[in-house]
């Protein structure tokens, strides 16, 4: 993973002590609400529904044991709001039917980031010196800026990978930080990179989505498409240029970048995205910014070109990691043992069949620690549960973890002999749910537990669904789904590219929600990214479970031999689904 240089771990001790000014200048009344407030937010420090959360950034999903210790400590002794808070927060939670608001819990999010909801803005420095220490910050997770860079959690170690993405990854996010030109552009603005022929990044669904590939001559250069993203209007990104050589990349994003702050709309807040931009003007904007990129080429000298000294200079902070020293059986014998293994325990069997993933190191796997499980929100963990993840990435992954945009945690560097001592201690800790790719394994937002912008809860309705498919057995039979939750329209949860999308939605200050089919997010197993269509009007919380249940026994009933949900429903059509999911909604005199 990216070592940090001493300018590095300078720049970010230097923005928290900044952070500390400003925040005890607010305190005595020095600074005004009105000039804290972008302030805060440029550091991660949102004010939500009931407290303050802190987006914390990770780039590229990777996190070392160190930094996962001090993710723990954070939760366990900042995460907890202030009493007078915390009970005014229950008694408006209960007016819901729900008591349930856990404290002292990170939570992963769909941008590989990690996030906090109670922590008092009071203790807000403290946090920000702590996460300093261990070279993390919230530096540009917040605000009309370019967000944290995300990219595939087996970056640098999937076989299918042309190029190692992060190299490039880190050179942006170098760029991006603070550019004085882009710190307030019309909105929130999102990169997206991959390196492998599969893109498990969605970078179709993001306001720029990068794909390495390779040209005839067999020269590295980038897919550059621009536009997407989800929210109110779902667009796929354009492709302006199927191949870019790879160092142009920052010019060209420079050029595509400043077409968009010169005339993104900054008078609609719901039409400020890029993606509103593109779709309008169309190959206007696709002229406008090859025209930019050319003055940049031509006339300002080229300034963000990617040398190769350059680049050689950050691939070079991407150290590999020290493995553990040790003389290594044969792969024949390392598989005999761990099909040995798998004929005595079926659990295990499924477990390497879900969870574990090839590695660029034939001795290697990258192994996938489940967070979708009964009795917590997908993507959350506590502080003993994130010690615990450090204590197996020690162990068992050479100190390094990477968060995914399925949130979930990636193991990337564990030795193919130790699968079976890591399922044992992953299994203890509850993290060796073999429901990678399952139904359970679904993508949710926090909603309206937690979230000031979410018209409905997305956690009760995820632990509803995950209550009614505990059974390994149906969920295999069943196969991979991808089931996405969002609690509002600005997509968090990405149900747009969901297999299954619920959206939450209000009505007459009632908690309902819209069932959307046939989402992709532009993976092998869903096919080119597209937004999913809607199966008629909203359902009601009650109403959902059964919904979900009405729609997969369609798919039973109607699927060919290992034909994956999906493929069924791009082969029968919408109709039969819709049908299924409009009888099961429940009659006025039932419902009455």
């Amino acid at each position: 993973m990216y070592q940090y240089t001493d300018f590095d771990r300078q720049f970010v001790h230097q923005r928290a002590a900044q952070f500390r000014d400003q925040l005890e200048r607010w305190q005595k009344g020095r600074l005004p609400e009105d000039e804290f407030r972008p302030l805060r937010l440029q550091n991660g420090w949102y004010v939500q529904r009931y407290a303050p959360m802190l987006r914390v950034a990770v780039p590229y999903g990777e996190l070392s044991s160190k930094q996962l210790r001090v993710l723990a400590r954070i939760a366990r002794e900042y995460d907890e709001p202030e009493a007078e808070v915390y009970r005014k927060a229950i008694e408006t939670q209960g007016l819901l039917g729900s008591h349930k608001l856990p404290t002292h819990y990170a939570h992963f999010t769909t941008r590989q980031n990690v996030q906090y909801n109670w922590i008092p803005l009071a203790k807000s420095a403290d946090v920000m010196d702590l996460l300093a220490s261990v070279d993390m910050h919230g530096i540009q997770t917040s605000g009309n800026c370019i967000r944290n860079i995300t990219s595939d959690e087996r970056a640098g170690i999937a076989v299918d990978e042309i190029a190692d993405p992060r190299p490039f990854a880190e050179i942006m996010r170098q760029w991006s930080t603070l550019h004085p030109e882009f710190a307030f552009l019309p909105r929130k603005f999102k990169i997206a990179i991959t390196g492998a022929t599969e893109d498990r990044a969605a970078t179709g669904w993001h306001d720029v989505g990068l794909h390495v590939v390779k040209n005839e001559a067999g020269e590295v250069g980038f897919r550059v498409q621009v536009g997407g993203g989800m929210g109110r209007t779902p667009i796929i990104g354009t492709v302006l240029r199927e191949f870019l050589p790879w160092q142009q990349i920052m010019n060209y994003l420079e050029a595509v970048i400043r077409v968009y702050n010169r005339y993104g709309r900054r008078d609609n807040i719901y039409k400020a995205r890029i993606k509103i931009l593109v779709k309008a003007e169309g190959q206007r904007y696709i002229d406008d910014v090859e025209a930019e990129y050319k003055q940049i080429l031509e006339h300002d000298g080229a300034p963000h070109t990617i040398t190769q000294a350059e680049y050689d200079r950050v691939a070079a902070s991407f150290v590999p990691p020290t493995l553990a020293t040790r003389v290594l059986q044969s792969a024949e014998k390392t598989d005999a043992e761990l099909r040995a293994y798998a004929a005595d325990d079926v659990m295990f069997a499924r477990w390497l069949a879900r969870n574990v993933d090839a590695h660029k190191n034939p001795a290697l796997r990258a192994v996938t620690l489940s967070f979708k499980r009964l009795k917590q929100a997908p993507g959350d963990a506590s502080g003993d549960q994130l010690d615990t993840v450090a204590e197996l990435a020690d162990r068992f992954s050479a100190g390094e973890a990477r968060v995914t945009h399925d949130q979930n945690i990636v193991l990337p560097w564990v030795h193919a002999e130790d699968l079976h001592a890591l399922w044992l201690a992953a299994r203890a800790a509850g993290f060796a749910s073999a429901n990678v790719q399952l139904l359970t394994d679904m993508i949710a937002c926090p909603g309206g537990d937690f979230c000031s912008l979410a018209n409905a809860r997305s956690i009760p309705v995820a632990e509803a669904i995950t209550e009614r498919y505990q059974d390994l057995d149906e969920l295999d039979d069943l196969g991979e789904i991808d089931l996405h939750i969002s609690g509002c329209i600005n997509s968090c949860g990405h149900h747009h590219s969901g297999h299954i999308g619920i959206l939450g939605v209000d009505k007459d200050g009632k908690e309902w929600y819209q069932v959307t089919l046939g989402g992709s997010d532009g993976s092998a197993l869903s096919g080119a990214p597209q937004a999913g269509k809607a199966v008629g009007p909203s359902f009601s919380a009650a109403e959902v479970p059964g919904v979900i249940e009405a729609v997969l026994t369609t798919y039973r009933d109607t699927r060919e031999n290992g034909e994956t949900f999906i493929d069924t429903l791009r082969r029968v059509g919408h109709d039969p689904f819709k049908a299924a999911a409009n009888g099961a909604r429940f009659k006025v005199e039932e419902a009455a």
